[in-house]
């Protein structure tokens, strides 16, 4: 049997020659709930936040699951019950770690487009701060929340102009990146804001990109942050935490991304050596909890010959997983039960009528209709990012816990489709 390579071992595995999700074969969860279909396991979950958690030993801190990431209530659920906090972007997903039974006093609000009926929502309920993206978003906060007789906490989001060395499309901390507060004007906006009646200032925020996979940007981007920590001080401003943002990478192919442990020793050397041991760490990780948390499992419809290709034609398209089309990404694509046999070199693609519509090209496969595939490290960006493109119902997802698996979303029904469309009676 050819060997398959998985980028995390802690929830999947190969086991007698077929694939298990924990104790759980991938044929068995194939069979059960169909496919395509979003298979995560609680264990690899759970592991990827206590790394995070324990790695900071007695220092104050703060684990906040970037929501965005994977926004079902069900994992949302079980990161809360691990003590986790939330960074959220909408109102939506506000809503959604409060239905969870997430505590709402652990909640970042980030994002920079928050409305005043957002702003409201988050005053009412409790957060725990906002990260503030602009000065009309300042202005914006401090009108909310004296209309309501409120007192916002705030950090203010700091666009450090690091290079992360990432994919432009998730870099978020250079100057022609939309986030954040150009740091030059950064004291300025802390001066304003600590002169608001209706506004506390509570921390600072820099979150420079995404699938980060080397250490020193996040060196350069904390020292940079530091700088200014020193003159809020000089101002009289202090400060509770410092939010380092979530950008730690994951493997996906062969990137060798720094552990949790080190990324966070990185960043406590750092408050250690500037004098700011005391201050509170957050974090916002989704992708570095989540991503090699999650499979989603296809079958393969027909393999069909082309003229200079080989095609491997699955029941998944790009309205399920659209990390490959979007960013050109690699994801890993294994055989649930490996075949004896010569391989071939396809492109696995699917039903969807567009060209862009691809799950990894040129792979080396030994295939027969029927069978069922795994895309490797889907937990993050897969189901949160889904469509109905094409009128495809989204994907079910699944939960394993050992030798246990439960739906935490049923997979939508044809019907789902058109719920609230209307026909016409003009």
């Amino acid at each position: 049997m050819t060997s398959f390579w998985l980028p995390d071992e802690t929830g999947f595995s190969y086991r007698n020659g077929a694939l298990f999700c924990e104790d759980v074969p991938v044929t068995e969860l194939a069979d059960k709930y169909g496919t395509p279909s979003f298979i995560y396991s609680r264990k690899a979950i759970e592991t990827a936040f206590r790394d995070y958690d324990g790695a900071f030993g007695s220092h104050p801190h703060h684990i906040l699951y970037s929501v965005k990431a994977c926004s079902n209530i069900g994992i949302i659920s079980l990161l809360a019950k691990l003590g986790s906090g939330f960074d959220i972007v909408s109102g939506g997903e506000l809503l959604r770690v409060e239905a969870a039974g997430g505590d709402l006093s652990k909640v970042v609000y980030s994002g920079v487009g928050k409305t005043d009926k957002e702003i409201a929502l988050a005053l009412e309920k409790g957060i725990h701060c906002f990260n503030i993206e602009s000065v009309p978003e300042l202005n914006d906060i401090a009108r909310v929340a004296a209309s309501l007789g409120k007192v916002a906490p705030i950090a203010v989001r700091v666009n450090p102009n690091v290079d992360a060395k990432t994919h432009p499309y998730i870099s978020t901390g250079l100057k022609n990146n939309k986030f954040g507060v150009a740091y030059e004007k950064t004291v300025e906006l802390y001066k304003q804001a600590a002169a608001m009646p209706s506004i506390r200032v509570v921390g600072i925020d820099c979150h420079i990109g995404s699938q980060i996979t080397e250490l020193s940007p996040f060196a350069d981007a904390e020292e940079k942050i530091l700088d200014i920590v020193d003159q809020l001080a000089a101002e009289g401003i202090p400060l509770e935490h410092i939010d380092f943002g979530g950008g730690l990478g994951v493997c996906y192919k062969d990137e060798v991304p720094p552990s949790k442990r080190e990324f966070v020793r990185l960043i406590l050397d750092h408050l250690e050596a500037r004098g700011y041991k005391h201050l509170a760490v957050t974090l916002e990780p989704g992708r570095s909890i989540i991503a090699n948390a999650g499979i989603l499992i296809t079958r393969v419809i027909r393999d069909k010959t082309g003229e200079t290709k080989n095609f491997a034609i699955v029941d998944a398209a790009m309205n399920d997983m659209g990390r490959p089309m979007f960013y050109e990404a690699w994801m890993g694509i294994v055989p649930a039960v490996p075949r004896d046999g010569a391989t071939r070199t396809y492109d696995v693609v699917g039903p969807i009528c567009e060209s862009g519509d691809w799950l990894g090209r040129d792979r080396e496969l030994c295939i027969e209709p029927g069978d069922v595939l795994a895309i490797t490290s889907c937990g993050a960006y897969g189901m949160a990012m889904s469509s109905n493109y094409n009128s495809r119902p989204r994907a079910a997802e699944v939960l394993v816990s050992g030798s246990t698996s439960q739906v935490i979303r049923e997979r939508e029904k044809p019907e789902d489709l058109w719920r609230g469309e209307h026909l016409p009676t003009l």
